[in-house]
């Protein structure tokens, strides 16, 4: 699995014109799944985004995690995370998880992240989604789950 984790001091997502989620404080989670993924790699990265210490303490040093904060999340689905430009111009997904099983690691992660007490906001996995935000920092990483064993 693969995230691209943004913090921002606020975010929402809107699918059709209807809005899907919203969070003040927190982290947006960009999330892809890979076809080897399981739910071994959801919980890893759950884990590892709730607990990143990169909110700042009273000292303005990146000390302080997501719970710390009582951040939120708000997670999205993006199976373009996986695109391979390696070649020519267009994009190729062949790297993305096919959608069913995506869709069961991707709420695996978000049912992973509520367990650990921080409210989840969601985009509608495999629809059109405009997310808006507005990153503090800006604070922008990249998370993948392979090679952590």
């Amino acid at each position: 699995m693969r995230a691209v984790v943004q913090k921002v001091n606020q975010a929402h997502v809107k699918v059709e014109n209807q809005e899907s989620g919203r969070i003040a404080t927190g982290l947006v989670v960009l999330l892809g799944v890979t076809h080897d993924d399981e739910e071994s790699d959801a919980e890893y990265l759950a884990e590892k985004i709730v607990n990143l210490r990169i909110f700042e303490d009273e000292n303005e040093k990146m000390n302080l995690s997501l719970k710390d904060v009582q951040g939120s999340i708000l997670s999205i689905s993006q199976f373009t995370l996986y695109g391979d430009t390696r070649k020519g111009r267009r994009p190729n997904f062949m790297n993305a998880a096919k959608p069913e099983p995506a869709n069961e690691l991707y709420e695996k992660f978000n049912s992973l992240v509520k367990s650990k007490g921080v409210t989840v906001e969601t985009g509608v996995f495999g629809a059109m989604m405009d997310v808006t935000l507005t990153n503090n920092g800006p604070v922008t990483l990249i998370l993948d789950s392979v090679g952590r064993k």
